[in-house]
């Protein structure tokens, strides 16, 4: 039987999205370290790394449109960027935040991880995609997954879960609908240079929400949550953002989507090690039905 000869830089590619599923993964641990330092709101956290991340993004959007093949953008282009980093980075994450005061990393990483369900569902709502026996096989496979590891953390109940539950399934569902309108924005930007300006866009709506709603009293923080802060910009967004699109040109979208999907299980082990968080056996197959509902959903044979 014939070998598969991989291109030259597979190797690099499957290294690349591994530490961007990690890193993204990652997130979750920050949030929910910091929340333990100090008592912090979720804007004020979030404002905080926005302001880390965002002069690297500025300076990769002025790099970006500065080569020659960028196209120039017009109104219909801004538009998209600017509702499109409202919905996609400012809503979702703004939710994710406020949800993980109630919820464990590892919960929150496995609703996070139905937004492949979410797509398709908001794809068929919207545009008529057709829904397949396979897309329903997978939607329910995923939820059931949810429900077993709902059973795992009722088990050992904290307050307003179900809160902290709702709110990460509507950042969810803010970040689906953001997949499901970049698209065509993505195809004519391009993915840097689009990920870029959304970032921007939603930094600035976030320090203007902290500056609308907080005093500079708000920063008086221990070092240690900067500290956090700094490290959540650096290995849970810049990087990992760069890291996946480098992926994804190397090894194809459809592998580095299939290497993403170890995220949720990073993030139970990560938080195991760092949070003390109990692994029990619903809760491991819980997480393999919603892996494996993602999967089969994001799966698309080979033909010819």
């Amino acid at each position: 039987m014939a070998h598969t000869q991989h291109p030259p830089h597979f190797s690099l590619g499957v290294t690349l999205a591994i530490f961007a599923a990690i890193g993204f993964s990652a997130k979750a641990i920050f949030v929910k370290l910091a929340y333990l330092v100090a008592p912090i709101d979720a804007i004020t956290l979030l404002a905080l790394r926005m302001a880390f991340s965002v002069p690297v993004f500025i300076g990769v959007a002025i790099w970006s449109s500065r080569q020659q093949h960028a196209n120039a953008l017009d109104g219909h282009d801004l538009l998209l960027i600017v509702g499109l980093g409202f919905i996609g980075y400012y809503v979702s994450s703004l939710l994710d935040f406020m949800g993980l005061v109630y919820l464990s990393a590892g919960l929150e990483r496995l609703i996070l991880f139905l937004y492949p369900t979410m797509t398709v569902l908001l794809s068929a709502a919207l545009f008529k995609h057709p829904i397949t026996r396979k897309h329903i096989i997978a939607l329910v496979v995923s939820y059931s997954g949810i429900a077993l590891v709902f059973a795992h953390n009722m088990a050992q109940p904290s307050s307003n879960m179900l809160l902290g539950a709702g709110l990460v399934f509507a950042s969810t569902l803010s970040y689906s609908i953001y997949l499901v309108g970049a698209s065509h924005a993505i195809n004519k930007i391009g993915t840097i240079r689009f990920t870029a300006l959304a970032m921007i866009v939603a930094s600035a709506i976030t320090l203007t929400h902290f500056a609308a709603t907080h005093d500079l009293g708000a920063l008086r923080l221990p070092v240690r949550i900067y500290m956090l802060s700094a490290a959540m910009a650096v290995f849970s967004t810049i990087l990992p953002v760069f890291m996946l699109s480098a992926a994804i040109r190397l090894i194809n979208p459809g592998r580095t989507a299939l290497i993403g999907s170890a995220g949720p299980i990073a993030t139970i082990f990560m938080a195991y090690l760092f949070l003390n968080e109990t692994i029990g056996a619903l809760q491991i197959i819980g997480s393999v039905l919603v892996l494996s509902g993602v999967l089969l959903i994001s799966w698309k044979r080979k033909t010819g």
